[in-house]
């Protein structure tokens, strides 16, 4: 057999196809940013850095993200269009080589009481397959094992039109898991009634203590009192039975009080209705308060929180059932999963111990997958989205992550640094904006915005390699290799907290006294307990309320478009009063949201006009040129400017203006204080909160918070979000407040944080189940020098210690 031979051949000019090897932006003007151009690499890591507000999210997300999700939405018919977002395409003006777009951004996952950790990745419905295929005793299909289903049986006559009609007999039944009691929500709300009404009162005397619920009110109290159904002139505590159910449970009932037809509802349905339905971050303050007091919530007494009906809690595979399943540890439950040998439904193990593996290896195996979404914090949601994509064959993607190290430990990082590495490996382009320099360091290439924030900022600072970005000048690059000292002195603690005994989630019967007067750190893995301590134990306990602690989570900022820093943080109200005294009028002529709006766009400022599937167009109202407020309101001056001049300064310019002179106002002056002190000094006052930033939105939280008066100063993690250069004016805020006697406690995985501590409580010494210790009490410089902990070890590599 002769040999086939190969003769040398000149080498092939390079494909066309090969020549797209770039994602090209020109002159993207989005938010903030000014005429920006950037050549960004395919098939690489990209990472993009600046300070907070410096224009990384409106290129990324707002800019090539939105682009590539918009072309893509155009591929589909009109008629699918309709019942998807309308997106409009950025303002660019060139935009090119996009391939498709996975975003994993920040944004929580729904509350919704449903809502677990099973059911937002594919874990919950390959386990109830599984349990469908193999439990005993057998209940039925996988609806069976499901808590968002309920059990429905029906039947009777149905007609059948086919040929001759005729009329047959039908049933119809589905199992469901649902607990009956809960309705799968694993809790059951209970009405504290004293809280409604005081019962030694007649509702003649004004017997309800309900918010709003004012004794002339012709729609709420007096549709009781004139109903027939209750005597108004008798206490209700002498209430017959009959009066009792009607003045709480009846039914709705149509009533006539003064020749008005109104509708008559127990107390109980009413309040559930008008309360209980909303989102309680949703409500006002003094009606969030009520509901808090009002309303209490206790583990289902039928099925112990499970969500499942008996059925499903008894149908077991090797004495385990799907509710022992969903809250094991995620790493034990993988461990079953592995230890099942079943030929018949190996594919389904398979496919379920990857999703399950995933978990472990994205540093999240501590969480159960009954673990409502709500409770994750912005950085588990984040890493709870990216499973799906680990084990994806999908190439030549566009993944794009935002601060995907949030939340994490100095010693998880590198595990997530590998995983952005293995995407990037399989051949998909990976965009990250980022603060951390450990993840700035694996970038191929860096994209440096700025040079400062808002209206500062907007421009690209530097364009290259990690090593360019050290020797280049800006100030990520200056502060690139920023290590902050271990303090040689700290403060002495003017008191304690004590926490006795903490045992929720994880916590091992934890005893820990939280120094007072001092700037105090709780750190330790993702996951190793620290929230469950801080907010948990000091934040809701006894000793708590005594000190006055003031608490400031991670929780979204809410807000339309019409919100913006000066309605937020109450900054309008004093400002609205200044401007009324000074002109004689009334406040609410300086409102947008009132007498005081355009009336062409309601004092939006722009006009919206809705194209069904197309993007809808938003152009600046004639009437006001986008002031959003009626002619004659822009006739009244404070200090030589009408209300839109005021709301267009930003809060430095603001700050001087109300501080002295004319303008000055003592009340708006120490609010703009407060945001100066948070860096927040570049913002406008009536800049939208939907256009903010993560890190902008949690430090004018920190704001708002501040203005409270409190001894004890709570933050869960305050660096989220932050620039390397903002970390050094966060860390002088927090001296100050220590300085003005308030305690300030820090969850923090931050080193420079760490390091300017004046005590340190680590918990670990891992996550989960190997957590809920305190396995370190003491000052920085003790941690550094025992390196007894993972925490210890990588300050220790942080100081140079």
């Amino acid at each position: 057999m002769s040999k086939a031979t190969r003769t040398p051949s000149r080498p092939a000019a390079p494909h066309a196809a090969d020549s797209h090897d770039l994602i090209r932006v020109h002159g993207a003007r989005v938010n903030n940013l000014k005429d920006v151009s950037v050549e960004i690499p395919k098939r690489r890591l990209t990472v993009f850095t600046g300070v907070s507000g410096s224009g990384k999210s409106s290129l990324v997300f707002n800019t090539i993200a939105a682009e590539s999700q918009r072309l893509i939405n155009e591929t589909y018919s009109a008629f699918v269009q309709g019942f998807m977002p309308t997106l409009a395409r950025p303002e660019v003006d060139v935009l090119d080589g996009l391939t498709t777009v996975i975003t994993v951004d920040q944004q929580r996952l729904g509350a919704d009481p449903r809502s677990t950790v099973g059911t937002a990745t594919d874990a919950n419905a390959m386990l109830r397959i599984l349990f469908s295929r193999l439990g005993e005793p057998h209940i039925g299909p996988p609806s069976a094992y499901a808590f968002n289903v309920p059990s429905v049986r029906a039947s009777g006559a149905i007609t059948v039109e086919r040929g001759a009609k005729k009329t047959v007999k039908a049933t119809f039944n589905r199992t469901g898991g649902m607990c009956t009691r809960c309705e799968g929500r694993g809790a059951v709300s209970d009405i504290d009634l004293t809280q409604l009404y005081d019962d030694s009162k007649s509702l003649a005397e004004g017997a309800f203590t309900i918010p709003g619920w004012k004794s002339d009110s012709f729609w709420t109290v007096r549709v009781y009192a004139e109903s027939g159904f209750l005597d108004p002139d008798k206490p209700i505590r002498r209430f017959t039975k009959k009066e009792m159910h009607d003045f709480l449970y009846r039914e709705p009932t149509k009533v006539k009080v003064e020749g008005v037809n109104l509708t008559y509802e127990g107390l109980i349905p009413k309040i559930q209705k008008s309360f209980l339905a909303k989102d309680k971050e949703a409500l006002q303050p003094h009606i969030r308060a009520f509901v808090e007091r009002a309303v209490t919530f206790t583990t289902c007494p039928e099925c112990d929180g499970t969500r499942l009906a008996e059925g499903a809690r008894s149908s077991k595979i090797k004495r385990i059932s799907i509710a022992d399943a969903c809250a094991m540890q995620i790493s034990d439950l993988a461990d079953w999963v592995r230890s099942l040998d079943e030929p018949s439904v190996a594919p389904l193990l398979d496919a379920l111990q990857q999703s399950l593996d995933a978990f472990g290896e994205i540093g999240l195996g501590y969480l159960s997958l009954d673990r409502p979404s709500g409770t994750l914090s912005g950085g588990e949601a984040q890493r709870v989205k990216m499973i799906r994509h680990l084990g994806s064959s999908l190439t030549d993607i566009t993944y794009v992550f935002d601060e995907p190290t949030i939340g994490l430990h100095p010693h998880d990082i590198q595990r997530m640094n590998d995983l952005l590495l293995r995407l990037r490996d399989k051949g998909n382009t990976v965009l990250v904006v980022e603060h951390k320099p450990e993840t700035i360091a694996i970038a191929d290439h860096v994209v440096d915005l700025g040079p400062g924030a808002g209206s500062g900022g907007g421009t690209v600072c530097f364009e290259g390699t990690v090593d360019g970005l050290r020797s280049g000048g800006t100030v990520t690059g200056r502060h690139f290799d920023d290590r902050a000292a271990v303090k040689e002195s700290v403060r002495k603690p003017t008191g304690a907290l004590q926490i006795r005994g903490a045992t929720a989630n994880n916590l091992r019967d934890v005893d820990v006294d939280i120094p007072l007067g001092v700037l105090a750190v709780v750190t330790g893995v993702a996951g190793s307990g620290k929230s469950s301590l801080v907010h948990g134990s000091l934040v809701k306990g006894s000793a708590a309320a005594e000190q006055g602690v003031v608490s400031i989570d991670q929780s979204a900022i809410r807000g339309s478009r019409r919100s913006n820093p000066a309605t937020y943080t109450g900054l309008l109200d004093p400002i609205r009063k200044a401007f009324a005294k000074a002109n004689g009028v009334k406040p609410a002529l300086f409102s947008a949201n009132s007498e005081g709006a355009c009336p062409t766009c309601n004092g939006a400022g722009v006009v919206y006009t809705d194209l069904a599937m197309m993007a809808g167009v938003a152009s600046v109202c004639e009437e006001c040129e986008g002031k959003r407020f009626e002619a004659s309101v822009l006739d009244h001056h404070l200090g030589g400017r009408d209300i839109s001049e005021v709301l267009a300064m930003s809060v430095t310019e603001a700050e001087e203006f109300f501080g002295a002179g004319e303008a000055h106002t003592p009340a708006a002056h120490r609010i703009l204080e407060r945001l100066a002190d948070v860096g927040l000094g570049y913002l406008s006052l009536g800049q939208p909160l939907t256009t903010l930033s993560g890190g902008e939105r949690q430090r004018l939280k920190l704001a708002t918070h501040m203005g409270e008066k409190g001894g004890v100063y709570v933050l869960d993690e305050p660096t989220t979000g932050l620039h390397l250069a903002d970390v050094e004016q966060l860390l002088g805020l927090l001296d100050r407040l220590v300085d003005s006697g308030k305690s300030v406690v820090v969850v923090e995985h931050h080193q420079a944080v760490m390091a300017h501590a004046d005590w340190i409580i680590d918990l670990g010494p891992g996550a989960g189940h190997d957590g809920g210790r305190v396995v370190f009490e003491g000052t920085p410089a003790d941690l550094v020098a025992a390196r007894s902990t993972l925490t210890g070890e990588h300050l220790a590599a942080y100081v140079g210690g």
